[in-house]
């Protein structure tokens, strides 16, 4: 009998988040293996084996290995989403639309954020310039306008677009706050994701992890300078 594939993650991450969300609308339960990255625990021989560009989430599901979150999100709605496809539909229009989203996330909204929390976490930032917070805003906008189409990213259906962007709307709205008079539609979505049944075990936890670590290290070090 198989295994349940095994989740090579870190609960803080906005990424590995996604997967969880992914996994929790699939009722798929995953093996969870924790990786300390600011421990190099990503950078060991054994974990380079699974993934040669040493990040996280990988997913190893009984052989079959599996990196990059949206790559991770993709490969569970198609293996275990059963007769249902609406989480990542196979129709090819539909199923772009959602690649679509995935994209936006992995080239904008998510770098974005890493320009935020990286500098804090590993680089001993004390300060977040304003123009980061104002780079991460301007990437709202293109929600905004996608969700004129419908109640999420896609239009009528929850999919793994919006799973993986609330992950990092989430996070950038923690510092980067959303103007619900200028993005009412993408303020109306967060709260709409934030009531699916799985969202606070499967991105919150992790969430009030990473925003306590990072405004504990600003505060330390502001502190310090004062």
């Amino acid at each position: 009998m198989s295994g349940k594939p095994v989740l090579y993650y870190a609960p803080r991450s906005p990424p590995c988040r996604a997967v969880l969300l992914t996994a929790a609308a699939l009722g798929l339960e995953l093996d969870l293996r924790a990786v300390n990255v600011k421990a190099g625990e990503h950078l060991t021989a054994e974990f380079l084996k699974l993934n040669p560009q040493h990040t996280i989430p990988v997913l190893d599901d009984n052989g079959t290995v599996v990196s990059d979150s949206h790559v991770i999100c993709c490969y569970l709605a198609d293996k275990f989403g059963g007769a249902t496809d609406s989480l990542y539909p196979k129709d090819p229009s539909q199923r772009r639309a959602v690649d679509a989203r995935l994209y936006y996330d992995c080239g904008h909204l998510f770098p974005r954020i890493r320009f935020i929390v990286e500098p804090v976490i590993y680089f001993g930032a004390s300060d977040v310039p304003a123009d980061r917070i104002t780079y991460v805003q301007k990437a709202y906008d293109g929600l905004e306008h996608c969700l004129a189409r419908g109640p999420y990213l896609t239009g009528e259906a929850l999919t793994i677009a919006d799973l993986c962007c609330i992950s990092s709307v989430s996070t950038a709205e923690a510092f980067a706050p959303i103007e619900a008079d200028k993005y009412p539609l993408l303020s109306g979505w967060v709260k709409r994701l934030q009531a699916l049944p799985y969202y606070k075990s499967s991105n919150q936890v992790g969430l009030d992890m990473l925003v306590s670590l990072v405004k504990g290290l600003l505060a330390e070090r502001q502190q310090k300078q004062s």
